[in-house]
This record gives C-alpha cells, sequence and structure tokens, in this order.
C-alpha cells in the first residue's frame, strides 16, 4: 500500500511537470504568431510615450503633442531577445533533465545508487536554480540592463548587458563578487561575458 501511494504521489509529480511543460510550450508557440495588427490600437508592448505631454495648445497656440510620425517606437533589441531566449532555452532543458531524473528517482526498478545519484543531481539543479535567480536579480539591481546566468556544479557563466556596451574592470569586480557569494565557486571558474 505504501508504494502504491509513493508512486502515485511520484506519478501526479511527473504529469504536473509534463503539464508544465507542454503549456510553456503551447505559449511560446501561440505568443509568436501574435502580428502587429491583432494588437489592441494606442496600447503596443514595449512602445514608449512620451510623459507630461498635453494636446491642448499652450498660450502662442503651437499644439504641444509629440508628432506622430517624429519617432517610431521602440522595437526590442537583439540583445533583449538573445536574454528571452536563452532563459526559456534553459528552462526548457532543465525541465526535461528534471522529469528525466524524477523518472530514475522513481523507478523501484532501479538499484538504490542509481536512485540516489538521481536524488542528489535533483538537489544540484535546484540549488543552481536558486543560484542564477539570485545572480540575476543581484546584477541588475546593481543597474545593469539585463543579465541571465548559467550555473553549474563546478562553473558559471554570467551574460551581461551593459548601456554603453563595454565591460570595465569595475564592472567585472562587481559581477564576480556577487556570483563568487551565490555559488561558492572560485574567480577562476566563473565567466563573465558582455552582450553585444
Amino acid at each position: 500500500m505504501k508504494i502504491w501511494k509513493r508512486n502515485a504521489v511520484v506519478a501526479a509529480i511527473v504529469l504536473f511537470v509534463c503539464a508544465a511543460v507542454y503549456l510553456n510550450w503551447s505559449y511560446t508557440q501561440g505568443g509568436s504568431e501574435v502580428s502587429a495588427n491583432a494588437l489592441p490600437t494606442g496600447k503596443l508592448l514595449g512602445g514608449a510615450a512620451m510623459v507630461g505631454a498635453s494636446a491642448e495648445p499652450d498660450a502662442a497656440g503651437t499644439d504641444q503633442s509629440p508628432a506622430p510620425s517624429a519617432a517610431p517606437a521602440e522595437q526590442p533589441r537583439p540583445a533583449d531577445d538573445y536574454f528571452s531566449n536563452a532563459r526559456i532555452n534553459r528552462q526548457q532543458a532543465r525541465d526535461s533533465a528534471l522529469s528525466l531524473l524524477e523518472e530514475t528517482a522513481a523507478n523501484n526498478d532501479a538499484d538504490q545508487a542509481m536512485r540516489n545519484e538521481a536524488n542528489a543531481s535533483i538537489r544540484v539543479m535546484a540549488d543552481c536554480t536558486m543560484a542564477e535567480a539570485e545572480i540575476e536579480s543581484l546584477v541588475t539591481a546593481k543597474g545593469y540592463t539585463d543579465c541571465v546566468a548559467f550555473v553549474g556544479e563546478d562553473s558559471a557563466s554570467i551574460v551581461v548587458s551593459l548601456a554603453d556596451g563595454a565591460l570595465t574592470e569595475t564592472d567585472t569586480a562587481k559581477i564576480m563578487e556577487i556570483a563568487m557569494e551565490q555559488t561558492g565557486l572560485e574567480a577562476s571558474q566563473i565567466k563573465i561575458i558582455p552582450a553585444e
């Protein structure tokens, strides 16, 4: 009876993980088919609007509203696309690996050493995920445009988007300190890469 309950719980977890992967996949597939014409007028995601501008004429009688064709709406930069795609790809790869590890850990036919190794790998994966999230949050809190971290057991790579595009020694030192603190790795095991 105890084994049946444990197998039912593991099956439910695997089912939820699979459902999450499917929903993530369907959401990303559905989002790519939206065209600019399908968006509501006046509301463009990522579009900019002048704050404090009025459509009222000033005392001289001139219209203070910006010209409609003065500046096109900002399009996402390729670096922004890189960070979004990198996060999605990282999550999809992690979800696939996690489902395989959970299957191995729950497999009663596998030997105990293999199941223990799968459970240890799941714990390491969870620790790496937490470290990546902390690094990304702390680096962007330091004023950098965007950041994506890839943390493994014995290495880390951090891609940073800078406003001016140049990575200085001061920037490297700040980011390295955050990465070393969050991962416990040595400086020689961490790569910091500026996004281009």
